[in-house]
């Protein structure tokens, strides 16, 4: 192999010839792009846009997170999917000013759970803090911000950081018991004495009441996780008691109901509630008759026909706002309720018997009935001769 100098203005460099063309060659390939095809560079994944309106406070043993779900990446296009959470907490120095430094990632919450916690592109998420922390640290301020990802690679920027101080707060009510009546479902509870962490409870506020509407089919999980839950209306609270009861009267019969109940206390400025109770999960069925037709009267008037007679009946309208209609009866002894006369329900407080003979003595009753079936008892009995 022949070795040549080949000289250059700068400097010198040795080429053998027939190595020369195909080293020139590889050279321009590669500056140019034109090798051969290798695996195509896979797209970089989305990054959410930062969460920027977080919110939070302390709920039980908890700190309760709330923020929009991010829907859009930075270069403006939608996300695909529910996005993972990272929940990161720091303190704040001895001067009050938070303390960069001191942020500490201490949540992953991936995707399928965070979907459980988001409705109508809202999200709120409990994150748990040990009941031993809070009171080592009773009345210190803690600092949230949040990140999402959709890929390992790359979170989002920092949300805005949200700062909320931290106490005990009562044990959680284990007893809630709900009785169904007429009017009300009635709830009572034992008042906690101590809190979560074990440590004397301070004076017991009031208590909130929380009630959601489930769908039946979701029970059995309600009664293991209300968050496996489906439901028609989420927990609302509607009522605060100062004693351990509570009467719900607007609730209807029929729906199936979850009830949670929550003790309030006040620390500092502000109330702080604890933890859920067990809940209470019960379907009302409607097993109360209406009351029983009231004021019956009867009147013998002239029939169409000559010598013919009719009998014109009413009442006093019954209140309930479940009725359906009313039942009229007939017999010709007073010792029984004798024949239906209306197999369709009255919708209103009167009827006219046209089916009477002359010469005859008549007994005439009237009960309600609402729209779960219940019939009342009969009314007042109102006796008519014929002429």
């Amino acid at each position: 192999m022949t070795i040549r100098q080949v000289a250059q203005p700068s400097s010198p460099v040795w080429l053998d010839f027939p190595l020369t063309v195909g080293f020139l060659v590889a050279l321009s390939l590669a500056a140019f792009g034109c090798g051969a095809p290798g695996e195509p560079t896979p797209p970089s994944p989305p990054i959410p846009v930062a969460v920027s309106d977080l919110t939070a406070h302390q709920l039980g043993d908890a700190v309760l997170l709330h923020f929009s779900l991010p829907a859009k990446s930075t270069l403006g296009l939608r996300l695909g999917e529910v996005p993972t959470l990272e929940v990161w907490r720091g303190s704040v120095r001895a001067d009050g000013t938070p303390d960069p430094r001191s942020f500490r990632q201490v949540d992953t919450v991936p995707s399928a759970i965070l979907s459980s916690y988001a409705h109508d592109g809202e999200v709120s998420f409990p994150e748990p803090v040990p009941p031993d922390e809070l009171r080592a640290r009773a009345g210190e301020t803690a600092l949230f911000r949040v990140r999402t990802r959709v890929s390992e690679r790359k979170a989002s920027a920092n949300s805005n950081e949200v700062a909320v101080q931290l106490y005990p707060v009562p044990q959680p009510i284990a007893d809630l018991t709900a009785k169904v009546t007429e009017k009300y479902i009635q709830l009572t509870w034992t008042a906690p004495t101590s809190s979560s962490a074990g440590t004397p409870l301070p004076t017991i506020q009031e208590y909130h009441v929380y009630r959601g509407e489930l769908d039946p089919a979701s029970t059995a999980a309600a009664q293991k996780n209300l968050h496996e839950a489906t439901w028609k209306t989420p927990l609302l609270q509607i009522g605060e008691a100062k004693a351990p009861e509570y009467q719900d009267s607007s609730f209807d019969f029929g729906k199936t109901y979850a009830y949670v109940v929550r003790t309030v206390i006040s620390e500092g400025d502000a109330l702080l509630e604890s933890a859920d109770s067990d809940p209470a999960i019960l379907t009302p069925k409607d097993i109360y008759p209406p009351a029983a037709p009231q004021d019956l009267v009867g009147a013998v008037l002239p029939g169409s026909n000559a010598g013919s007679f009719v009998v014109d009946l009413s009442w006093a309208i019954n209140l309930e706002t479940d009725l359906a209609g009313y039942r009229v009866y007939r017999s010709e002894s007073a010792e029984s309720r004798g024949q239906l006369l209306t197999p369709e329900l009255l919708q209103t407080p009167s009827f006219r018997d046209t089916q009477v003979l002359p010469e005859r003595r008549y007994w005439y009753s009237v009960t309600a009935v609402d729209r779960a079936g219940n019939e009342s008892a009969p009314s007042a009995v109102a006796r008519v001769g014929i002429p």
